[in-house]
C-alpha cells in the first residue's frame, strides 16, 4: 500500500481537517470523528454516546427531521454512523458532484442538532429496540464485547455496558443531551476527513465556507482510562436464555496501541497465528485434532484492531459442545500458547499469516468509505492518519521471536474467563 497523499489543516475553531485525494472514480466520502465514545460516559448514563449518535440524525436547526436522509439518498449516496469505545463517527459516500452538499450537511448538525423531547423519546425507544434485537433476544447477544469487559476490568469506564441500560436511557433528558453536545461535539474535539475525487484547493475553500463559522467551544480534557492489569485469573458466568451451546471468552490486556504500537501489532500477528484460517494453531488443535470446539477465534480489540486507546483487549472466543468442560478448552489454549512461547511460529507460518493480514488490509481499504474512516480514526486516536500506509511494513517486520514473547505474556494468572451457560435447547 503506497503512502497516502494527505493534506491537513486546522480551522480557527479547532476543527482538524484531512483531505485525501483519489481521482480514480467520481466518488467522495466525508466523515467526522468526534472524540467521545462509550468510555466517556459518566456513571448513570450508560449508552448515552450511542443514544446521542441516533439523535444526530434527527434534524438540525435549519433542516427538519429526515431531511439529511433525503438529501444524501437523493444525490445517489449512502450514510451511517457508529459508536466505539473512544470515538463516534458519522460518514456519507456520494458522487463527487455532491461534495458541497455533504459538507453542508455535516457542518449543519455540528453547529446545532435538533434536540427535542419528541426526538429524544423516539430515539430512546429506537435504541431500546436495537438492544432487544441485537443483545437481549439473540443467542450470544453482546458476546464478548459487552459481557467480557466487566470480568477483565474494574473501572466503570472500561467495564460498563456501552450499548445502554434501559433504566439509564429512560432517564435521559433534553438538558442532558444539550450538555453532552456542548461538551463533546465542539469542533476542536473532532476530525473531518474528505477523501476521493476532490480538488484540494477547491475543497479547502468549501471546508472553510461551511465549517469556518461553527462556533468554537472549550474542548474537554480527555481522561486516562488506564487501570492496573488483573492480578490472578478472574472468572464469571453468564446465563444466556437463547444460546444452544456453551461458549467461552478469554480476555488479556494488550500493550498500549499508541505508545507501544509495534508490540500491539505483534499481538495482531499472534492472533492470526492462533486462529486465522484453517491451518492456524487453534483451528488445527481445537477443531480438527481434539474436536473440542465447533468455532474458535482470536483477535485484538473488542471491535477490531487499533480501534481504541489504552487499555485494549486481546480476546479468544470459542463455542463448544455441552459434553466438553470449559477447562479442557482453556488447557488446550494454554498449551498452544506455551508452544508458541517456546518456539514461535516457523518462517513459512509467519510469512503466510502476515501476507494474509496485509492482503486483507489492502482489500478493506480499497473501499473508499473504509479508507476514509480509517484515516479519521488514526488521526483522532494516534495523531497520524499516515499509519494506515505504514501498517503493512510494520506488520511484515514482526519476527518469530516477537510473537513468542507476546505468547509468553498471555498468562493464566492475568486473564479474564467468561463462560456462557446456554439455556436455549437445540434452537
Amino acid at each position: 500500500m503506497a503512502a497516502p497523499q494527505l493534506h491537513r489543516f486546522t480551522l480557527p475553531n479547532g476543527l482538524r481537517v484531512l483531505l485525501a485525494p483519489d481521482r480514480s472514480a467520481p466518488v467522495i466520502a466525508v466523515s467526522v470523528h468526534y472524540d467521545v465514545g462509550f468510555r466517556s460516559e459518566p456513571e448513570g448514563r450508560t449508552g448515552f454516546a450511542h443514544l446521542f449518535e441516533h439523535l444526530m440524525f434527527q434534524g438540525s436547526e435549519s433542516l427538519e427531521k429526515l431531511a439529511h436522509f433525503r438529501h444524501v439518498q437523493g444525490s445517489g449516496g449512502s450514510f451511517n454512523g457508529s459508536t466505539h469505545p473512544d470515538y463516534t463517527d458519522y460518514f456519507q459516500v456520494l458522487p463527487s458532484a455532491a461534495l458541497e452538499r455533504a459538507l453542508f450537511l455535516e457542518a449543519d448538525r455540528m453547529r446545532a442538532p435538533r434536540i427535542t423531547e419528541e426526538n429524544l423519546r423516539n430515539q430512546v425507544d429506537v435504541v431500546k429496540e436495537e438492544i432487544r434485537l441485537n443483545v437481549l433476544n439473540r443467542p450470544y447477544g453482546g458476546f464478548p464485547w459487552i459481557l467480557l469487559p466487566p470480568v477483565l476490568y474494574r473501572t466503570f469506564a472500561n467495564a460498563h455496558n456501552g450499548y445502554g441500560d434501559f433504566t439509564d436511557l429512560e432517564q435521559a433528558t433534553v438538558e442532558d443531551c444539550a450538555a453532552f453536545f456542548d461538551t463533546y461535539y465542539a469542533p476542536g474535539n473532532a476530525v473531518l476527513t474528505v477523501a476521493g475525487d476532490l480538488d484540494v484547493a477547491a475543497t479547502t475553500e468549501l471546508v472553510h465556507r461551511h465549517f469556518g463559522d461553527v462556533p468554537a467551544r472549550e474542548v474537554p480534557t480527555r481522561p486516562s482510562f488506564a487501570e492496573p492489569p488483573p492480578v490472578g485469573e478472574r472468572r464469571a458466568e453468564h446465563v444466556d436464555p437463547h444460546a444452544p451451546l456453551p461458549a467461552l471468552a478469554v480476555g488479556y490486556r494488550l500493550p498500549d496501541p499508541v505508545t507501544e504500537l509495534d508490540a500491539y501489532l505483534t499481538h495482531v500477528v499472534l492472533a492470526a497465528v492462533l486462529s486465522d484460517g484453517d491451518s492456524s494453531r487453534l483451528q488445527q488443535r481445537l477443531v480438527h485434532r481434539d474436536a473440542l470446539v465447533t468455532e474458535v477465534s482470536a483477535g485484538c480489540g473488542l471491535f477490531s484492531p487499533l480501534d481504541a486507546r489504552d487499555p485494549d483487549t486481546f480476546t479468544v472466543t470459542a463455542i463448544f459442545p455441552p459434553a466438553v468442560a470449559p477447562d479442557r478448552v482453556l488447557t488446550a489454549l494454554d498449551e498452544e500458547l506455551e508452544r508458541l512461547a517456546g518456539d514461535g511460529p516457523d518462517a513459512d507460518e509467519l510469512a503466510r499469516v502476515t501476507a494474509r493480514w496485509v492482503a486483507g488490509l489492502h482489500r478493506e481499504h480499497d473501499r473508499l468509505v473504509s479508507r476514509t474512516l480509517a484515516f479519521g480514526a488514526m488521526e483522532l486516536l494516534h495523531g497520524r492518519a499516515e499509519l494506515i500506509g505504514e501498517l503493512p511494513r510494520r506488520i511484515a517486520a514482526v519476527t518469530a521471536a516477537d510473537v513468542a514473547a507476546a505468547a509468553k505474556a498471555m498468562r493464566p494468572d492475568s486473564r479474564a474467563v467468561l463462560t456462557v451457560v446456554p439455556q436455549g435447547g437445540t434452537e
